[in-house]
């Protein structure tokens, strides 16, 4: 079986994402990845070398700068005539073109895989992660998302993939870049980071937020999330929100301060290798799944805990 995955990127570095769904894209077959950007070479040439990939298909026009899913879907739609799966990471970017992809294709999509049962048979979690199906497509061409905390990640370097350039139809004209506002920040990304902090709305408002949890993420390099709640509430923006409508994280370490733990809350960060909970609620069902629980006002323990680090 032959996979395409689509690589994430800015055109100038691959993104982690990517590596796990190589992963996962290596279980099915043989794997190939497809760039599509502007000025992306150097993307393609770090793609092919990510250990066991085959075949890198490089895409640079300008129509695929920005990764637009209307006009990215359709190239990827052309070269599912020589390929089985399609695979993309479930992320923004993956979750957008993938359904395009599969209505082209006039296939279903399995979405979010978390593990590969055989080459058509997959296992993805429903019910906010509270149950798992296995699923069967029976579809001739598959298309797939895959989420990324469930595969380990391919090894950057040791692959020696060849480089193919290829060109789709370009721009479909049914939408365009306007712009993109986003912040610059020396902390790990929320989806790829070793350890995370998390703030709950028990910090009462976005000042204490800061005064609280960004001086312990700055003490452990840690990258700074949110639940749903605190989002809600203002304290923070929502790409700092994790949760299932929000980032599904797995990092080692998950740090949940003032999170009462709300199934939607878990279904994003119960597959961190160790969990620790500052809440002064016992009942709290964040304990059901915390590694280390601390029953104590978070006012007074997370100072405590910042000054002794």
């Amino acid at each position: 079986m032959k996979t395409l995955v689509l690589v994430e990127h800015d055109n100038a570095v691959v993104k982690d994402a990517t590596l796990a769904t190589v992963t996962a894209a290596a279980k099915l077959g043989e794997v190939h990845l497809l760039v599509a950007g502007k000025g992306c070479r150097a993307v393609a040439d770090a793609a092919a070398k990510i250990a066991g990939v085959g075949k890198v298909h490089l895409a640079d026009d300008g129509a695929y700068e920005h990764q637009l899913a209307e006009n990215v879907a359709p190239l990827v739609a052309g070269l599912m005539e020589h390929h089985d799966a399609f695979l993309a990471p479930a992320t923004t970017t993956g979750k957008n073109i993938a359904p395009r992809v599969a209505a082209l294709l006039d296939v279903m999509q399995v979405s979010e895989i978390i593990a590969v049962e055989g080459e058509r048979t997959f296992k993805r979690p429903i019910y906010a992660g509270n149950a798992i199906a296995t699923v069967e497509s029976t579809d001739p061409k598959l298309v797939i998302t895959v989420r990324g905390t469930a595969f380990d990640k391919a090894a950057a370097e040791g692959g020696s993939g060849s480089i193919e350039e290829v060109s789709g139809p370009g721009d479909a004209g049914l939408s365009s870049f306007v712009s993109l506002d986003a912040e610059a920040s020396e902390r790990p990304e929320l989806t790829s980071a070793r350890v995370i902090v998390s703030g709950g709305r028990a910090l009462k408002d976005g000042e204490t937020f800061q005064q609280l949890i960004i001086p312990l993420a700055d003490k452990l390099n840690a990258a700074v999330g949110a639940s749903r709640a605190a989002v809600d509430a203002g304290y923070v923006p929502n790409d700092y929100q994790v949760g299932q409508t929000g980032k599904i994280v797995a990092p080692e370490v998950y740090i949940a301060v003032g999170i009462s733990g709300a199934i939607q809350h878990l279904a994003g960060m119960k597959d961190s290798k160790v969990i620790v909970a500052i809440n002064k609620d016992e009942d709290a069902p964040i304990f059901q799944v915390a590694d280390i629980g601390l029953v104590a006002d978070l006012f007074q323990a997370v100072p405590e805990l910042t000054a002794k680090l």
